[in-house]
């Protein structure tokens, strides 16, 4: 057997995953490593990415990646040339203030991660997505899009916004070769509670404790589950919840081991 067996890599094209230097970006880049594609690392922290680049292997690549930034997506996407996968994840919350002291700086930038990030990196790619004649784009949304919780209403605006530009997305390319899947995920135990709190780490800490929560690995294999459907299937939607949490605010929570 050895030689003669067929490579993972056979066929799958290549996919570009945003937001991939840590948490669910990584994971994914690894899981559609795996699942046969090659893969195109896009995020700020360079360092991160290539070493991630490195352990997959000669079919991925890093390549710097502000989404926040026209510039730096345009460059990107000139570099990635066609696709055939893009996974929007890059984005994240800042913040957990009520409306009435609200940071209007953090909402612009959730905003512009969220939403425009992904608008400008699908109208980017989308031409040689369509040319490949066979796409996915995937929007990692959040349950937060659609059960709002106090203190969470920029990060809530947010979602809820990427979830209608998917939606649309979908409407406006009906009859073309490109399907568009969203996946909402609940508590997800990353360091996206680090990053809203401003690396408080014992803020963060208590979010996830008492609970068990889903891991990064968890939301790339459903990724990398959706990516690999046959090309008439289109995952339009997939919510994807710890055991734990029944609503974004609701939660069980075991109480500490004696």
């Amino acid at each position: 057997m050895g030689g003669d067996e067929p490579s993972a890599s056979a066929g799958r094209g290549t996919a570009v995953v945003t937001g991939a230097s840590s948490g669910i970006g990584e994971a994914t880049a690894r899981a559609l490593s795996a699942a046969g594609f090659e893969v195109v690392l896009g995020a700020r922290r360079t360092d991160a990415i290539e070493q991630i680049a490195d352990d997959l292997g000669p079919g991925a690549r890093a390549l710097f990646l502000d989404v926040t930034a026209p510039r730096s997506v345009e460059a990107f996407c000139r570099e990635v040339g066609r696709c055939r996968l893009l996974v929007n994840n890059a984005g994240g919350a800042l913040g957990l203030d009520p409306i009435a002291e609200a940071d209007e700086s953090k909402w612009l930038q959730m905003y512009d991660s969220n939403v425009l990030g992904t608008l400008r990196m699908t109208r980017a790619l989308l031409p040689g997505l369509i040319a490949s004649g066979d796409a996915i784009i995937v929007n990692v949304g959040s349950i937060a899009a659609f059960e709002p919780y106090p203190g969470g209403a920029g990060y809530n605006a947010a979602k809820a916004a990427l979830r209608a530009l998917s939606d649309v997305l979908r409407m406006e390319l009906l009859g073309k070769p490109v399907r568009v899947s969203e996946i909402d995920p609940g508590m997800v135990e990353t360091d996206f509670s680090l990053v809203r709190f401003g690396g408080d780490a014992e803020r963060a800490a208590a979010v996830y404790r008492g609970v068990t929560a889903l891991t990064a690995t968890d939301i790339a294999e459903c990724i990398a589950f959706i990516a690999t459907r046959p090309s008439h299937v289109d995952i339009d939607q997939m919510v994807v919840r710890p055991r734990d949490q029944a609503r974004a605010h609701l939660l069980h929570r075991s109480p500490p081991a004696p």
